[in-house]
């Protein structure tokens, strides 16, 4: 019998409403201490419609900070306010989860705080700028490369931020191990030119990642542990000779740890069926995202393609997703001039479907009442 995208799903330890999950996304709203604020409060409590929401990518540690306007939750003030957006969120039904960022390379001192330092698995300058509140548009900086106990601090940064996540009231963290930061920095070797334990040869690649879940998974429990993978995904000057042979070894070497999902975004080449390749190597949920609308998510929930979907874009402009999924009303667009500059504007003011249809600005669907 197939599933509907709008039944209750079992992620691991966590229990999901529906199917429709928001995906993480950086908006640089956080404020003074990196905390975030009563604008996050409103903006993921208007969107707790989902059955999961993945809060947008926040640094376990200082050093894994590289965009402006980033949360964290390495601080007791960070923890107390996630507390307050995550009881919000959860208090109306949905699950939430954070997303733990180390952005490694992909920084610059401008948007730190004087004591951090942008570290790496090598010393090899990610080519490409980056924006710094004051400064524009600068050049990323050239890491220093981690030295051999460095790399178990971090990991151990990794594992207490899942305990400070549980802590901030989240129901588990999953690990950003796309978009070229330092997961996946590890993985490849453009980034990753180590000669010890955790470079060289592809399972050497692979440790940093497989001893980071495991040291998050010890902490809070396999079952409130996602992983975020993209493979093939060029973003941040990374390059994959091989991302069928990468992923596959990847998720072959993360099955002993039973987490509660893979979260799956489509490859940027079109050679390459990502969530086939998920499919394949990992026997858990699997969270499908990138490019659905409502009935193309529909069909990939019936046909077995992932137990999930998520959404990020359509999620900006539409804090009621589900409810206009499941009724099929119009779909907003979003301001694309508006995603990462500060405030209320583009962030929290996009209206609901049943606001527009009390306006007149559109035609009332079954279940928007006017």
């Amino acid at each position: 019998m197939s599933a509907s995208l709008f039944e209750p799903l079992q992620l691991g330890d966590i229990a999901l409403a529906n199917r429709i999950v928001m995906a993480p996304m950086t908006r640089s709203r956080a404020g003074a201490g990196d905390l975030p604020t009563g604008l996050h409060q409103a903006y993921y409590a208007q969107r707790a419609g989902a059955g999961l929401i993945i809060a947008e990518g926040t640094y376990p540690s200082r050093h894994g900070k590289g965009y402006c306007r980033t949360p964290g939750i390495e601080t007791t003030a960070q923890i107390d306010a996630w507390r307050d957006v995550s009881g919000s969120v959860r208090s109306q039904g949905a699950a939430m989860v954070l997303q733990l960022m180390h952005v490694g390379r992909v920084a610059t001192r401008h948007n730190k705080a004087p004591d951090a330092q942008t570290v790496a698995p090598s010393a090899i300058r990610a080519r490409g700028t980056i924006y710094a509140d004051g400064h524009g548009l600068v050049e990323m900086e050239v890491p220093r490369a981690l030295g051999a106990h460095e790399v178990t601090a971090v990991i151990d940064e990794y594992r207490q931020a899942a305990v400070n996540a549980l802590a901030a009231g989240f129901d588990g963290v999953e690990l950003h191990c796309s978009s070229g930061y330092l997961p996946m920095q590890f993985l490849l070797s453009c980034t990753n030119q180590r000669t010890d334990g955790y470079g060289g040869s592809l399972m050497a690649r692979l440790r940093f990642v497989v001893e980071t879940l495991d040291a998050i998974a010890g902490a809070i429990g396999a079952g409130r542990v996602g992983l975020r993978i993209c493979p093939g995904n060029p973003y941040n000057d990374m390059h994959d000779d091989d991302p069928t042979v990468t992923y596959s070894a990847l998720l072959d070497a993360v099955a002993p740890i039973g987490l509660a999902y893979l979260h799956v975004s489509r490859s940027p080449d079109p050679a390459l069926d990502a969530f086939a390749l998920a499919r394949r190597h990992f026997r858990g949920a699997v969270i499908v995202n990138d490019g659905f609308d409502g009935s193309s998510a529909a069909r990939a929930v019936a046909g077995g393609v992932g137990e999930a979907v998520s959404f990020a874009r359509h999620f900006i402009a539409n804090p009621d997703l589900p409810v206009r999924l499941r009724h099929g009303a119009p779909l907003a667009a979003f301001d694309r001039t508006l995603l990462y500059t500060p405030g209320a504007r583009g962030y929290t003011d996009y209206p609901a479907a049943a606001e527009l249809a009390a306006s007149g600005q559109i035609v009332p669907q079954g279940g928007l009442q006017p």
